[in-house]
């Protein structure tokens, strides 16, 4: 058996409803290369495994996790993948589908993750912390409305799927829980660079309380700042919005 390990975020999925829900919403998009995030005790590993005619992999941090899927499911032994899934490497050549019941002390991160790979990853199916999984989903005047939203959004439309309560897990967390999927748009907005987008998106909710003037004040001209879009806050700004004012914004 295996231990659960509050170090590392660990609440284990022990509900199979909510296992098949996860693994029918991957198996709606055409599927060849498939990556699990952080299996642990593998509950949705033993559905995700046996899905006809896919490349499976799984990333794991936890030594005592790997040892165990390892021994449970022999098929695995060369399939999983023992790191940090901050620290790895595309597992796959071309593109391949990430999903996961994310450890939720680093959900952030893990979309962070995903946009550095964007180029290869064209769906995402994840368990999030139910505040985040409404913020990476959440439309401009949204209260929860945030960075998050704004720098997947640009990339990625996203859906809500479905709630998941706290039961449905061992030991059941102290929140409740939502499933998202995204998937990486066609076309994405036309943007000066990455750059000039994150740090502007970055630096706008950094000061979310202020006009867009006060707050982005330093990255901008003071003649580009008489523009009627700085009187707005950040959260009333769309994609579209951010995206079209990096091309305003002064050198990096």
């Amino acid at each position: 058996m295996y231990t659960l390990k509050k170090s590392l975020g660990q609440h284990f999925l022990k509900d199979e409803n909510i296992c098949r829900k996860i693994v029918e919403a991957l198996q709606q998009d055409p599927l060849s290369q498939l990556l699990e995030v952080g299996p642990g005790g593998g509950a949705l590993t033993k559905y995700l495994k046996d899905i006809p005619s896919i490349d499976f992999k799984a990333v794991e941090i936890d030594d005592e996790k790997v040892a165990y899927l390892s021994n449970t499911y022999p098929e695995l032994k060369d399939k999983i993948v023992h790191q940090s899934f901050l620290d790895a490497l595309p597992p796959f050549e071309g593109a391949f589908t990430v999903v996961g019941n994310f450890p939720y002390n680093i959900s952030t991160q893990i979309l962070f993750k995903i946009l550095e790979w964007k180029e290869q990853v064209p769906v995402m199916v994840g368990m999030f912390q139910k505040e985040v999984a409404q913020r990476v989903a959440a439309p401009s005047g949204n209260k929860v409305y945030g960075v998050l939203s704004v720098l997947v959004q640009a990339f990625y439309e996203v859906k809500y799927l479905f709630d998941v309560h706290e039961n449905c897990f061992n030991p059941p967390p102290k929140v409740k829980s939502g499933v998202i999927k995204m998937y990486r748009k066609a076309t994405v907005e036309p943007m000066k660079s990455e750059k000039h987008f994150f740090l502007l998106v970055k630096t706008a909710f950094n000061q979310r309380r202020k006009t867009l003037r006060n707050a982005v004040r330093s990255l901008f001209e003071p003649e580009q700042l008489e523009d009627a879009i700085f009187n707005q806050r950040a959260e009333q700004l769309t994609v579209q919005d951010f995206a079209a004012l990096t091309f305003k914004m002064k050198g990096l």
